[in-house]
């Protein structure tokens, strides 16, 4: 997978390969299956979490396969409910992957009304001191939330993981992501099957470069350097969604694709979102 982009985090010179599998709501008797399917094909990065429920079949796969540990990038994430007690989740997340380490674990959401994220981090930064994760970072922060942690603690987030997709492009998080050197990762890159893909914008440029809309959606996503994890349980649509490399959209192209931002949220808003 020589042709697979990798994106330098700001940790100790680490890599995160730009376009993983995601296995958000992969069913656990699934995710095994699904992640071996998706290593096959060349994916180097698998995004899992404490509340998916399938750490045990992303583990399996990825011990299972022939492939050196360290060329495949695992992350998950440290549950709402976990905020006071980060290290033992962790250690709880390491044993259902049955690995020895991850490459990147994240606070899942901030919870501001449980307002334990910074307390939450603080501990994280241990487990990253410790190697047992080799990079830090978050997921569903807002600017808010990430200059508080930046003003607090030590380290500043390796990478943020938002909502992101034509229709929701997040401009203001992502310039602010690039000042302080987090990078940025799309979570529904390709806006859940929710009427994104049936764009006649999107129909136009399939046309013109004989991809999918799909494939068109993860190509603009590499090329503003989003970190993207597409998910799918489908070898075919799982093989269509690393099938990315090997055309690139001009500028007008993209900027069509720009034009399409409605600021329309599919899932919850990160500033009032606080299940625990």
């Amino acid at each position: 997978m020589d042709r697979m982009n990798s994106l330098m985090l700001n940790t100790d010179g680490v890599q995160i390969p730009q376009l993983g599998f995601g296995v958000w709501q992969v069913p656990a008797d699934a995710a095994a299956q699904a992640v071996s399917t998706a290593l096959k094909a060349g994916y180097r990065h698998i995004d899992t979490a404490a509340a998916y429920g399938n750490e045990e079949g992303v583990g399996q796969a990825v011990r299972d396969s022939e492939l050196p540990r360290r060329k495949v990038f695992v992350t998950t994430k440290l549950w709402n409910a976990d905020h006071d007690r980060a290290e033992a989740a962790f250690d709880e997340c390491l044993a259902r992957l049955g690995l020895d380490y991850v490459d990147l674990f994240l606070i899942h959401w901030p919870v501001p009304q449980q307002d334990r994220y910074v307390r939450a981090w603080k501990a994280m930064e241990k487990i990253y001191r410790d190697g047992r994760a080799k990079a830090i970072g978050t997921s569903n922060f807002t600017i808010d939330n990430l200059t508080r942690l930046m003003d607090e603690t030590d380290l500043v987030p390796s990478i943020n993981q938002i909502e992101l997709h034509p229709y929701l492009q997040q401009h203001e998080m992502r310039a602010f992501h690039e000042a302080n050197g987090i990078l940025t990762e799309a979570w529904s890159p390709l806006g859940q099957g929710k009427g994104l893909l049936s764009d006649p914008a999107l129909a136009v440029l399939s046309g013109k470069y004989g991809k999918t809309p799909a494939q068109i959606v993860l190509r603009w996503h590499l090329q503003l350097r989003n970190v993207v994890i597409p998910k799918s349980v489908t070898p075919s649509r799982i093989a269509e969604n690393i099938d990315v490399f090997d055309f690139i959209l001009d500028a007008e192209d993209m900027a069509a694709i720009g034009a399409l931002n409605r600021g329309l949220r599919i899932g919850p808003d990160p500033a009032t979102f606080n299940l625990v």
